[in-house]
Formats: C-alpha cells, structure tokens, sequence
C-alpha cells in the first residue's frame, strides 16, 4: 500500500486565483502538473480522505514531496503555462503525446518565381503554402513521388537553384523543367503550379476540367505531344483520387477528435479530412489509471455547473467518460502548436466547457477556430468512424505489446523513450558520444544528438567518455529516458551506472527511486555459435546476462537501436575529422583565418558551393569587402583540390 505524503496542506499558503501547481517527489522532480482556476481550491482538493480519490492519485501523492505554484492573471494563461511546462519536464503523472512530431505537411514557397515542393514538420507565417497533414513519412514520400510524376516542378534547394551550371538527373527523367538553366516561361510555371495547388486542394474534379479542356485545344491546334501529355496527366490524377475516401459530401477541411476506452486505456482518434476526403489517422494511447487523475478537476468543474443552473449535455455522441473532457483539452493545446496546421473547424465528441481553448487555437492558427460538437448526425456519423479507426489501430498495435514484454525483462516501469548511446574515437582523437532516441519503438531521428569532449582528447578511454556523457545529459534536462542502451559489455554498463548512481545521490534521490528512474542495459556481442554472433544482454547488479531468445522481436529492437547508435556516432566523428582537415586546409589559403573560415562555412556549407560562388556572393557575407572577396575567389580557384574532400 502506499504510504501518506509526509507533505501537508495549509490553505493560507495558496492564493485564491489562477494558476499551475508542480508536484515533486524527494528528489525534486516534477511528477505532475495541473492549472487551476483556484490555486487553493485546486491543491486542497489533492488532501480529501483517501477514499474520496483515485487509486492513481493515492500513489502519487504517496510520492509528492512538495508542491510550488505559479500564478497567472487568468485562466487563459495558467492553460497556456500548463501545456508549455508538460511539454518541457513531461512528468510521470501528465498525459502528453510523446509522439506528437510525426506530422508531415507539403509546403510550397508560393513567393518564388518558380516555387519548390518539399516536405516539413513546421509551419512558417511566411507566405507559403501548406497542404497536410500526413502522420506516415512513407504515405507522405509516396504521395510526393506521384506529385513529381504529374507536375514537374523543381526540386532543387535554392542554395543548388542558383549555383547549378548544368540540368540535373530529375529533367532528364522528366521530372523537372531545369528553370535552374534553361529560361523556363514564369507563366507556363505559374499555371503548372496552380494546378499544383488545385490538386493538393482536393479540388481534382476542377483540375481534370481544365486539364481536359487544355487537351482539347492542343488538339485542335495539331500540338498532339502537348495534348498527349496533358492526357497522361489526367490519367495519373484519376487513378490517384480513386483511391481517396470521400466522407463529406461537400469540400470541407476539419479534424476529427474522438474518444474510445478499452478494459486498460483511453485511446483518442484523430481524422484529419481535406477537401472532404479522408486523408490520415493518427490514434494516441494512455492507460486509464493515467485518465483516472483528470477525474478530480472534471468532477470539481460539473459540481460547479450544477450549483450555478446548468444541466450535463445530454445529446452528445458519447457521455463523458472518465476525464475525457481533459484529455481532449490536453491534446488540442499540446498537438495543435503555432507551427502545425489548424483547420478552421475541429469536430469533438462533446462541447467543452472551458472557452479559452478555442481562443488560444485561433491565436495560433492566425484565423478563427472553431471547436463544434457533433451534433449533426452527419458530424456523429464522423465521431464514429474516428473511434473505430482509434479502437482498429489498437488491436493492431503489436508494438505496444513488444515493449511491454521487454519491460518486463530489463525490469523497467516503461519504455516510451529509449534512448542508445556509443563512443567513438580515432587513436583517443575527436572524442565523440552519439545518443539516438527511440520513442514507442520506433527511431526518431529528429532528436538525435552528438556529446564532444575536447578534455578527452588523447585519453582513449571509453569509459571516461561515458560517465562524462551522463553528467552531460543529466545537465541537459528532460525529456528523460525510460531506459538508456549502451552499446558494449559490463564494463561500460558498470561506468554508466556508478556516475548515474552518483549523481542521483547528490540530488538527493532515496536509493529506491535511483534504479527506476533511468533503466540501463548494455548489448554485447558474445561467441559465434552456429555461424551467428551471440548477442548479450547485461543490467546492473546481475551478473548473467538476462534471457532474449536469438531471433525474439525483442532482441531485434535493442539491436535495431544499437545499430543506429553505431551508425550515427560512427558518422559524426567522420563528419567532425572531416571537417577538422578542411578548416585546417582553408586557413592555409591567403586571407584566411579562423574567423573567416568559419564565416566561408556558415554562408556556403561545402567547399563544392564555394568553388561555385562568384565574387559578388563572398562580397555578400557581412565583414567581407570587395577586395577580400576577390582574394578569397582567387585563392580557392588556385587550390581546387579542396573540392575534392567534399
């Protein structure tokens, strides 16, 4: 059973106005935060009888140690701090999407005279256009695959458009229509580029009109190549619109939330409709003991509904099940970012109670949004199909079941975020620790990072390396890992360990908080049995290595992150010694220091791009005049076999 917080409350020490309180446990980590209207209201609510809460809430506050508050002037801010302070320290007790950033949009940089297609995660104010979202990387490539078939556009960066001396693979293919070197008519482009955005738009009946109308006239004119093309550009349009879902009877952006509970979990459904047809799903899991902890201030907010007149919703599609309305406040504010698309319309299982939500999405979208129950039978109809995708996505997710089972045998209480970890040196030089990081299984490369320590150089000790590594990471703050995988034997593990161990205690971390807070596990290679490395897999204070069959999914997943840990970190100390002899050999050209070189790096990016540059271009680098720039131009010319280490 767990034991009563030794914290006590005294209602004098809370303000009675808005605001967000930051639960701690022993070692002054953030285990959950929550806004309030009434900051004292709120916190005392937290002390009632054991009885009266959740059995999740009654272990956490076995935990807390200490509550600290922060006020805000309203309840719009105390919502807004909320999302930004479990977006940063994610603490245990909080619902938050750890897998938020797989949201894929097109953008098209409308401004150029001859724009460019590409891929982004961010949305930008600053004239673009942005077509999405798609929560598969893959779904997102194969659609821009049959996009560069239709209409080609071209694909180049800008940095490439303006230096390229010759056409590249993608016109020959067909693909592009080289605006880089050949003078492309800016109003031909402009017209493929409108039917670029109709397309996108989900307006393809309106595309296919103009296209076959086009077909026609070239016709007409004896221009059959013309015509025959456009046909083939029809053909490709038709076939790739059948195989959309049309679910609105009418041309209509909105999002889609809904609401499932199984006997363990909370899933919620997004749908995201474009041009009323069905373009993604995206589904998000939590348990229900984490659901049960949003009851208290759901139950607090209807009791004051019913003191102040006001009667439950009877007509919604679903009745509001345990701290749903929560959770779907959570995910609005923490999914729809300022840098994500927002629809104008969002359609919820239920009306919320909080009218602050609606006027924080608007802010970010820059335009009203508006949250809608579905009450239309028609916007139910909508709900229902989101919630059975959600509960299908579900029974699906073998994932979910594959880390369960290996938390079970590292011994850990979760494994949502993995993170691996290497060292790589050349001869004890460019000492270099790669962390790659794996949220629910699966490799986000996003947030990868590189540890230098230029104090190790020379030392050749690997085990210096990673207990430096540690320190380093702990200074970095959360998100925090679930379980860190190193890539070595005992002896690594061991070094991990005993800083990770030493560290904690100068925190002040209770021993048994320390194993749980960051599970280890180190993956070595053993003897070769049957014409296969045996793989072994060690954590602290156990001597033998713990029991993965050869072959088990589970197995496969520490070697997959292993493998990329090895992989980046063998890159970047490539990357880094590479870099290091090309500085080296452009500060021995005339005029050039470390400044400078630095400079050189920072406009250009290859010493390929500076070859190309004229002078005007160095010129254009603030702290180059025009006399050093001709300088610079004429002494990489004379010493073009820097190029060739590119």
């Amino acid at each position: 059973m767990p034991q009563a917080s030794a914290f006590t409350f005294s209602p004098q020490e809370y303000p009675d106005s808005p605001g967000c309180y930051l639960m701690k446990d022993g070692s002054g980590r953030i285990i959950y935060v929550g806004k309030a209207n009434s900051l004292r209201n709120r916190v005392g609510s937290y002390f009632r009888s054991p009885e009266h809460l959740p059995a999740k809430t009654r272990v956490m506050m076995g935990r807390v140690a200490g509550i600290d508050i922060l006020c805000t002037h309203s309840e719009k801010e105390a919502l807004l701090l909320e999302a930004s302070l479990i977006k940063k320290h994610r603490p245990r007790y909080n619902i938050v999407l750890r897998d938020d950033k797989s949201y894929i949009l097109f953008r098209l940089d409308a401004q150029a005279t001859y724009p460019r297609l590409s891929l982004t995660r961010k949305v930008t104010k600053n004239g673009d256009m942005y077509f999405g979202p798609f929560t598969s990387a893959q779904a997102a490539r194969q659609t821009l695959k049959v996009v560069n078939r239709i209409f080609p556009l071209r694909k180049c960066k800008d940095t490439t458009f303006r230096n390229r001396t010759r056409p590249c693979l993608q016109h020959h293919l067909g693909r592009c229509l080289a605006p880089c070197v050949y003078d492309v008519d800016p109003a031909e482009y402009a017209q493929m580029v409108k039917n670029l955005r109709l397309f996108l738009s989900g307006r393809s009946r309106d595309l296919v009109s103009r296209l076959q109308r086009e077909m026609h006239q070239a016709s007409a004119e004896l221009a059959f190549e013309k015509a025959a093309s456009i046909r083939d550009q029809v053909r490709a349009i038709e076939q790739t619109v059948e195989q959309q879902t049309v679910v609105l009877p009418h041309e209509e952006d909105c999002d889609v939330l809904a609401l499932a509970e199984t006997d363990r979990e909370l899933v919620v459904g997004m749908s995201f409709i474009r041009q009323g047809k069905l373009l993604d799903h995206k589904t998000f899991f939590w348990t229900n003991e984490q659901a049960d902890d949003l009851q208290v201030e759901q139950d607090e907010r209807v009791s004051k509904d019913l003191e102040g007149g006001l009667k439950p919703d009877q007509d919604c599609v679903e009745p509001h099940m345990s701290g749903g309305e929560d959770v779907l406040r959570t995910v609005l504010l923490q999914f729809y970012t300022p840098e994500k698309f927002i629809p104008q319309r969002i359609i919820l299982p239920f009306q919320l109670s909080d009218p602050d939500v609606e006027n924080i999405l608007s802010e970010r979208r820059g335009a009203p949004v508006h949250l809608v129950p579905a009450w239309r039978q028609q916007d139910k109809n909508l709900i229902d199909f989101a919630r059975t995708n959600a509960l299908q996505a579900r029974s699906d997710d073998s994932e979910q079941q594959l880390l369960r089972n290996l938390s079970r045998k590292l011994g850990a209480r979760g494994l949502e975020r993995i993170e691996g970890v290497d060292v790589s040196h050349l001869g004890g030089q460019g000492v270099v620790v790669g962390q790659v990081v794996a949220e629910r299984g699966r490799l986000e490369p996003e947030e990868y990072r590189q540890y230098t320590f230029p104090d190790l150089e020379g030392s050749r000790d690997d085990y210096a390396a990673l207990a430096a590594w540690v320190e380093r990471r702990i200074r970095s703050g959360p998100p925090w890992p679930d379980l860190v995988l190193i890539d070595g034997g005992k002896g690594q593990l061991s070094a991990v360990h005993r800083t990770l161990e030493q560290a904690w205690s100068t925190q002040g971390m209770p021993p048994e908080d320390r194993q749980g807070s960051w599970a280890l596990a180190a993956l070595a290679k053993g003897a070769r049995r049957q014409g296969e490395l045996e793989e072994r897999v060690f954590v602290p204070e156990r001597k033998n290595p713990i029991s993965l069959r050869p072959g088990s999914k589970e197995l496969l997943l520490l070697q997959q992150i292993r493998d990329a840990a090895h992989r980046f970190v063998l890159s970047r100390q490539k990357r880094s010694r590479t870099r290091r002899v090309l500085d080296s050999r452009l500060e021995k050209l005339p005029g050039v220091g470390p400044r400078t070189a630095r400079l050189l790096w920072d406009r250009f990016g290859s010493v390929q791009a500076m070859l190309q540059a004229d002078p005007a271009q160095f010129e254009s680098i603030p702290g180059i005049g025009p006399h050093k720039a001709k300088k610079l131009h004429a002494a990489l010319h004379s010493h073009e076999k820097l190029g060739s280490s590119t």
